[in-house]
């Protein structure tokens, strides 16, 4: 079987392509033949099995995948309607993934009868027990062969650490374990294991997959090796010079690596530098890392470097900029989790001391692991659970051309260009978006006009109308900063920022602002939020309002100024309070500038709990319906908080509810995207990672299943049973022409999003988002040749609502 090494060469060889070799069709089985839990299960009826690189050098995973026949996909969907609940709470349901190590024991078997299996341990499961993958009888003995030795061959790049050029028979010797015989997947019987005993493949069936894969694929490892010289790989740019350190934080050996944009994957550059972290200057760091014959890289401490650490592979991932604007992405490599932890605890000490200006040593220790938990891999506290749940929705990425999107309104064909806005004419841009809940409506406020849109029955956005001219009653034009739509959508609430002590009510029915509300005399309006998350849907009057240091309701009912006096939280330090969010209950969240996150259970008594600030500042906060989950947006990251208390006398209890234990603080999810991924976007925009505030979906019956955000053209959608599983792919994406000014999911549902562009509003289905990959992250999308969303010069300039 050995002689098969040399020409699957050109497998490797295309590093251009995630997968490397695939079996397109077979079934897959969980075979116990010693366990009392049942002898054999089918896990998938229809799969695929593929070897795929995992993006770091010498790392690989075989990734099993449950295939569909045609139309079943939609029929699930169909038959599970909006309800984005089950797709939260199901894990692993239609794909299992397995990291290719020596210690699974892959094997393949092609039986009498002609029918070709691979086996390998189930490291999770009871002794002896084996996953089965089937192939179909269509599948080549060819196919079988390279499947197996491509296997062979990424076990000992990952023992090794070497390219698998370099391996001899006798190195790839040790990961044949032919001679370990599979039990049968569909035994009617659970045999012992004395019994177990099935042929092993026919010498003369391997000789004739031996030849007939050497005749096949020699042409092509010609073609796929000529190509490859061709690429040009990424290249380590000049290291900046290194300032004079005053005190040393963390000194660390370690193997470095580069992403190489043409292969996607992270490549060896040095196997022994040494990665320090110092302090240079008043709240001032730098990372530097030295090789024997050259240095490396330097660059400051700041968010941008986006770390994420990975203990299961060592790794510390990060972004370097250079001079010029250009971006790079580099892997560092620890012998050990405990050097690992000494050199994350010295970065994330340099990190949190420049955002924060506080010396690390000031927090508790409670306070300094809740930052490190934050700034690595993890996995939720409930992932066992969410794993185990059953669910119904399957979730599929769709190829779909982008003039096949959703769109807000077509025109006809005929309809003149000129009729049309397709540039900033006015010299505005659309800038904020509010959804509405109870009437199927959406508003994009343009400067100082806003567009309504009407969401229809399959799922477009059709215009309805134009609000041409927002002013205050006293005939001043104004911009509203932010709004939020109120009373059963039939009021909106505008904030002038010229005006910071007021708020104005526009009346939806008439298009015009009808009312002036002074709210205190000292006390101005920083941000506002319903009183209840679903409030809108309600007559309810009152609503939330925060300056930099206070908190407050306001009545719009009462004479004179708004403000209700006796639910006025103040503090006397400058609290710097950005965003709130609330719950359907009432409870309320409020975040920081300084990125700390207060929550209470009644408005004017004290926060029941507060959460450490990471040092970043908090642009958005988002609350799920029932208080469990907190979402803050910063700019280069996300943070997601479980606040149910797992153990202690709270247990049981929501942070809002009763306050976490000083030993007791949770355990934050920050929500990020890969460096390689940050570098790409970059490398394609020339624009540094800006979220936009993250939602989670809504609805008055729903669970929170999935969150977006945006960061220039790109939206980004997290699935949360990926997220609280620990999946290493949690989130996809979709590429615009222009930056993303604005987003949000349709009320009541997870499946479309409503997109804010410059001058276009669409609503698109969340199937057309992709996986980020090279491909999906650099394709500019095609001009639609329909005008979507675009107003027509008359619609804006002077429409009657």
């Amino acid at each position: 079987m050995f002689m098969l090494r040399n020409v699957t060469k050109y497998l490797f060889g295309d590093t251009s392509k995630e997968s490397i070799v695939e079996i397109p069709q077979g079934q897959l089985y969980l075979v116990r033949p010693l366990s009392p839990k049942g002898y054999s299960e089918l896990i998938f009826k229809d799969a695929a099995a593929t070897i795929r690189r995992t993006g770091q050098e010498y790392q690989y995973q075989l990734v099993v995948q449950r295939a569909y026949e045609e139309g079943e996909e939609e029929l699930l969907a169909e038959e599970d309607g909006d309800d984005g609940a089950a797709e939260a709470l199901s894990a692993d349901k239609d794909e299992k993934t397995f990291l290719l190590d020596q210690s699974l024991h892959f094997r393949s078997e092609v039986r009498d009868g002609g029918e070709a299996v691979f086996a390998w341990r189930d490291l999770s499961g009871d002794p002896g027990d084996l996953y089965e993958f089937v192939c179909d009888r269509s599948v080549q003995a060819p196919e079988v062969g390279t499947f197996e030795m491509v296997a062979i061959k990424c076990q000992y790049e990952r023992q090794f650490r070497k390219p698998q050029e370099a391996a001899t028979e006798k190195d790839l010797q040790q990961f044949n374990f032919t001679n370990q015989t599979i039990p049968s997947a569909s035994a009617l019987s659970a045999p012992t294991a004395e019994a177990i005993d099935f042929p092993t493949r026919p010498k003369a069936i391997e000789e004739s997959l031996v030849k007939q894969t050497h005749k096949d694929l020699s042409s092509r490892a010609t073609k796929s090796r000529s190509s490859d010289k061709e690429v040009t790989h990424t290249t380590a740019p000049p290291s900046a010079m290194t300032p004079k350190g005053a005190e040393v934080l963390a000194k660390e050996r370690a193997e470095l690596h580069l992403f190489d944009f043409p292969s996607g994957s992270f490549m060896l550059q040095d196997r022994s530098v040494v990665a320090t972290v110092s302090e240079v200057g008043r709240w001032e760091y730098w990372l530097q890392i030295t090789g024997e014959e050259r240095e490396w890289l330097g660059q400051p401490v700041v968010a941008d470097i986006n770390p994420v650490f990975n203990f299961e592979y060592l790794s510390f991932i990060f972004n370097h900029y250079t001079e010029d604007g250009s971006a790079y992405s580099w892997l560092l490599r620890f012998a050990d989790q405990e050097t690992e932890e000494r050199f994350q605890e010295g970065l994330m000490r340099a990190l949190w001391e420049r955002l924060n200006e506080i010396k690390w040593t000031k927090s508790t220790n409670d306070e300094r692991q809740y930052v490190l938990d934050a700034f690595q891999d993890l996995t939720m506290e409930d992932a066992e659970n969410v794993a185990n749940e059953e669910a119904d929705e399957v979730e599929e990425e769709v190829e779909q051309d982008p003039s096949d999107s959703q769109q807000a309104e077509e025109y006809d064909s005929d309809e003149s260009a000129d009729d049309v806005i397709t540039k900033a004419d006015d010299g505005n841009a659309n800038s904020q978006l509010a959804v509405g809940y109870k009437h199927d409506r959406s508003f994009v406020v343009r400067g100082s006009k806003i567009g309504v849109f009407k969401h229809t029955p399959n799922n477009d956005l059709e215009f309805s109308t134009n609000i041409s001219k927002v002013e205050t009653p006293g005939g001043k034009l104004f911009s509203p900063k932010k709004v939020m739509l109120h009373s059963e959508d039939t009021d909106m609430i505008l904030q002038n920022e010229a005006n910071p002590n007021a708020l104005y009510r526009m009346d939806l029915e008439y298009g015009k602002v009808v009312d002036e509300w002074k709210i205190h005399d000292d006390i101005p309006v920083k941000t506002f939020a319903p009183e209840k998350k679903f409030s809108q849907m309600t007559g309810e009057q009152t609503f939330l309002g925060l300056s930099h240091n206070a908190l407050y309701r306001v009545d719009p009912r009462l004479s004179g100024n708004k403000m209700v006096e006796s639910d006025l939280k103040q503090y006397t330090s400058k609290n710097a309070f950005s965003s709130a969010a609330t719950t359907e209950k009432g409870y309320i969240a409020v975040a920081s500038d300084k990125g700390d996150i207060r929550m209470f259970d009644k408005l004017g008594l004290r926060a029941k709990s507060q959460l450490p600030a990471l040092g970043d500042n908090i642009i958005g906060l988002d609350v799920s319906a029932d208080g469990r989950w907190v979402l803050a947006t910063c700019r280069t990251f996300l943070l997601l908080i479980d606040t149910l208390q797992k153990d202690g006398k709270n247990e049981g209890k929501l942070g809002f509810e009763k306050p976490f234990a000083k030993d007791s603080k949770p355990q934050p999810k920050r929500l990020t995207l890969q460096p390689s991924h940050v570098a790409q976007f970059h490398h394609e925009t020339k624009a540094a990672l800006s979220f936009t505030p993250a939602r989670f979906n809504t609805g008055v019956d729903d669970k929170e299943t999935s969150i977006i955000t945006a960061t220039g053209p790109f939206i980004v959608t997290w699935n949360m049973k990926k997220v609280l599983a620990g999946r290493k792919d949690p989130y996809t994406i979709k590429r615009y022409d222009q930056e993303v000014k604005a987003d949000d999911f349709k009320y009541g549902s997870d499946r479309n999003v409503i997109v804010a562009l410059p001058n276009e509003v669409n609503m698109v289905a969340k199937q057309s988002f992709k996986k980020p990959t090279r491909e999906s992250i650099a394709a500019t999308p095609r001009a639609s040749g329909r005008f979507g969303s675009r107003l027509r010069k008359s619609d804006v300039v002077n429409s009657p609502y």
